[in-house]
């Protein structure tokens, strides 16, 4: 995140037959008819496999920053949703992120989606606010840096290796989602079903960059105008 704060990933996957020679002409046109039916059937089985194989597309996301300071080789890692409301333009680029499932999330995210901001690593995790995605992925500058914290020697300019993304300050929530809060209702929706049993927070637990479904979203997001569970 920029300038010198910066929000962090935690922040800081044919057959063939022969026609009898007895067959009649009416039977051999069954009989074509059926394994054409057959191949299209066989084909249309393909197609579904495909699609379901395809990965699912999220439009809603969930990304983590530690709140508290914390120094890491002379650096304060802090930078909780106040801070990036505090920058220009309430906007700030999410840098830092060294996990490659976190990182494919990020080049998932399009311009105008929602993301909650996750507050991490620190005393009583939960979702503080809200965010939109503001400018698609691109190359992460720190990799690059060595100075920066999250420099990577591996990593080369004609070819890198990680991206980040714009993010900017839509609001806070009526009131802190704790996590704790949000573990029972994903223990209750895992017992008797519901929105929240598959929820990456607690089924990708250590992603500093996770999907949520606009189920998983919405509910979440009923979460602040109700009493805490």
């Amino acid at each position: 995140m920029s300038p010198k704060k910066r929000a962090r990933g935690s922040k800081s996957t044919e057959h063939s037959a022969k026609d009898d020679e007895g067959e009649t002409v009416s039977s051999v046109k069954e009989t074509v008819g059926r394994k054409r039916k057959a191949a299209a059937s066989v084909e249309a089985g393909k197609k579904e496999s495909t699609e379901s194989s395809s990965p699912p597309q999220y439009c809603h996301w969930l990304m983590k920053s530690e709140p508290e300071s914390r120094f890491e080789n002379g650096i304060d890692m802090k930078f909780g949703i106040e801070d990036l409301k505090g920058l220009p333009n309430q906007t700030g680029c999410w840098d830092g992120v060294r996990n490659y499932q976190a990182r494919n999330f990020m080049r998932q995210m399009k311009e105008g989606q929602l993301a909650f901001f996750y507050h991490s690593n620190c005393k009583e995790p939960g979702i503080a606010g809200i965010m939109t995605i503001v400018k698609e992925a691109y190359v992460d500058h720190t990799q690059f840096d060595k100075k920066d914290v999250h420099y990577d020697a591996k990593s080369k300019p004609d070819n890198p290796k990680w991206s980040m993304v714009d993010v900017q300050y839509q609001r806070m929530m009526n009131r802190y989602i704790s996590l704790s809060e949000l573990k029972k209702y994903h223990l209750q929706h895992r017992a008797k079903g519901g929105p929240l049993k598959d929820m990456a927070l607690f089924t990708r637990a250590r992603l500093s960059v996770q999907p949520l479904t606009s189920v998983e979203f919405d509910f979440v997001l009923s979460l602040e105008d109700q009493e805490a569970l």
